[in-house]
């Protein structure tokens, strides 16, 4: 049965409602305009779902306002002398353009520095194309490892996994695939960060919910996990 979607209205906030095979209800307030959803199982009346809608109107004020408060990043525009980071550390951008048109294009790390090597006319769009590139080239090589020391810890194993740009999420699984999928994002986040999701996604694996037992896993397996939770939220 596919799931089905609604629309709540409460307190001139649009809740969007989700039923799914489900046990749980779950709620989540999310993205820069404060985005209300929640997944409820098929069978909860819709006076149920209102009263715990209305019930949580605290909660869901809180954090809407907390993301309201939150400033956007300012708009990247991958020249010479900007900041970007990588694997948690702010590196300066050289924007290299070569004389040949042949010649490869890419980037080079060094000690402080991104440099970035450009063919001759070349778009604000072809220089973020290329540092993204590079980027994911990082990802694919770190990933792997962190997945193989784990699923013997685990014991569980990963049969997919892939890199992709998502605004919500730092990463995503699915269980009946055995797949996962890491943000691109997280190539400017710090080792520590990227390990952090890797494992949360594969506990999913042993628990789909964020249920206590979920989080058991988690202490028992990155006890830390909660520090770099908030790592990433800030």
């Amino acid at each position: 049965m596919k799931n089905s979607t609604e629309q709540l209205m409460m307190d001139g906030i649009s809740i969007q409602v989700v039923r799914k095979n489900i046990k749980n209800i779950n709620l989540r307030v999310q993205g820069p305009e404060g985005q209300v959803s929640m997944s409820v199982p098929r069978g909860v009346d819709d006076q149920s779902i209102k009263a715990f809608a209305r019930a949580k109107m605290p909660w869901i004020n809180k954090h809407r306002s907390r993301l309201a408060a939150v400033k956007p990043p300012p708009v990247r525009q991958f020249v010479t002398g900007e900041a970007h980071a990588f694997m948690g550390q702010m590196y300066e951008l050289k924007v290299v353009e070569m004389n040949q048109s042949s010649a490869k294009q890419g980037v080079r790390q060094r000690e402080n520095f991104l440099e970035l090597y450009v063919k001759p006319g070349h778009t604000g769009e072809d220089r973020e194309a290329l540092l993204y590139q590079w980027y994911r080239e990082q990802l694919k090589a770190l990933i792997p490892p962190c997945i193989q020391k784990w699923e013997p810890v685990m014991g569980v194993k990963v049969h997919q996994w892939g890199v992709k740009r998502m605004k919500t999420r730092w990463g995503t699984c699915n269980i009946q695939a055995k797949r996962i999928w890491i943000n691109l994002e997280l190539a400017r986040k710090s080792p520590e960060c990227l390990e952090y999701i890797v494992v949360h996604e594969m506990v999913h694996l042993l628990e789909r919910h964020h249920n206590q037992r979920f989080k058991g896993l988690m202490d028992r397996f990155l006890p830390l996990w909660r520090h770099l939770r908030r790592e990433l939220a800030g």
